[in-house]
């Protein structure tokens, strides 16, 4: 099958989505489908107000419809509302080419807390952009029925997976601060909820991994906090594993990709009991969850790491990639016949 991803979010940014994307692109091709991403690298680009991290591309329309009609493909998978979506989206209605999307991101939340934009006004936006989406992917059954409720349909579920020989347990020699160490993999940002796990009183040390855009706020703010900053591959498996706790403090992620990563590096994790982490931990045996984090953090002490590494095992790269396939396919007859060839 001939399949174009499209997303805002991508390289070189580190997140659940671009990690999700590029892990199922990888068994993709692997499985013989030929890919091309349409992803904001091939564009002209501005920073993301509030967050220049994040690209957005400059008036992609054309250069969009180039893209996907030189491909001429039989799938077409849209995984971010922002600008390259958008077009990506009236490319597709406007030749009755059936799509697919996925939910990744509680964008809603996201604004409101850093613009204070209603909530209502941005999940109608999110219901017009995935309402005309033959199928819209969810990460788990609860966010399926979250979103059902909230108006939105066509809801399927597209799982996600962890390389658990990357993420495994290793010595915890690397981290050289007094233990317990309690750390947090993840982006430095307010929509995590960081100050959340920033201001426990915990014993030994508290250990964030990761950047973002109020990484020296946050270290202005709390001194006492070891900032390890960006890592990725191995020198980012291995100081997640030096962990003797994950803190999860997010209340609106749609899954927590880096919940499974510490799991498999049998590291026990702590978050509050809501979506997302919620719908990966056995509460008391690969983690605690509960409203007060501290407790939540200092009874998964007591909590065993093989019972932890055990609860990431079944989360695999290739189940959630024949999901993905799965839901394309269902969609692929139409969608062969739709697009004008050459």
């Amino acid at each position: 099958m001939k399949i174009v991803i499209v997303s805002d979010a991508w390289f070189p940014q580190i997140n659940g989505v671009v990690t999700s994307l590029s892990k199922t692109i990888q068994e993709l091709e692997r499985l013989g489908h030929q890919i091309r991403t349409v992803t904001p690298d091939q564009f002209r680009t501005i920073p993301c107000p509030t967050y220049p991290e994040i690209q957005l591309a400059l008036n992609p329309r054309k250069k969009v419809r180039e893209l996907i009609e030189a491909f001429q493909p039989d799938a077409v998978h849209i995984a971010t509302e922002g600008p390259l979506g958008l077009a990506a989206r009236a490319w597709c209605i406007k030749r009755n080419f059936p799509f697919t999307t996925s939910f990744h991101t509680r964008f809603p939340e996201y604004v409101n807390l850093r613009f204070r934009v209603p909530l209502m006004l941005t999940y109608a936006l999110q219901r017009w952009f995935h309402g005309a989406a033959r199928y819209t992917m969810v990460a788990t059954e609860a966010l399926k029925e979250e979103l059902q409720a909230k108006g939105f349909n066509n809801l399927v579920i597209w799982s996600r997976g962890v390389d658990t020989e990357l993420f495994r347990p290793r010595e915890k020699n690397l981290i050289a601060h007094p233990r317990p160490v309690f750390a947090y993999l993840g982006r430095v940002a307010v929509e995590k909820n960081i100050e959340a796990f920033l201001k426990l009183d915990l014993p030994g040390t508290k250990y964030v991994i990761g950047d973002g855009p109020d990484m020296e706020k946050m270290k202005q703010r709390y001194p006492g906090v070891k900032f390890a900053g960006f890592k990725t591959g191995e020198e980012l498996a291995s100081h997640l594993a030096c962990a003797d706790v994950f803190v999860f403090p997010s209340r609106t992620d749609t899954f927590g990709l880096v919940v499974i990563e510490a799991l498999a590096c049998g590291v026990p994790v702590a978050a509050y009991p809501v979506r997302g982490p919620g719908d990966i931990i056995i509460n008391g045996e690969t983690g605690c969850l509960d409203e007060d984090l501290r407790q939540a953090a200092m009874r998964a002490l007591s909590l065993s790491p093989e019972r932890a590494r055990a609860g990431a095992l079944h989360y695999t790269w290739e189940a959630c990639t024949q999901q993905f396939i799965a839901h394309l396919t269902a969609a692929a007859p139409v969608m062969s016949s739709s697009l004008p060839r050459h």
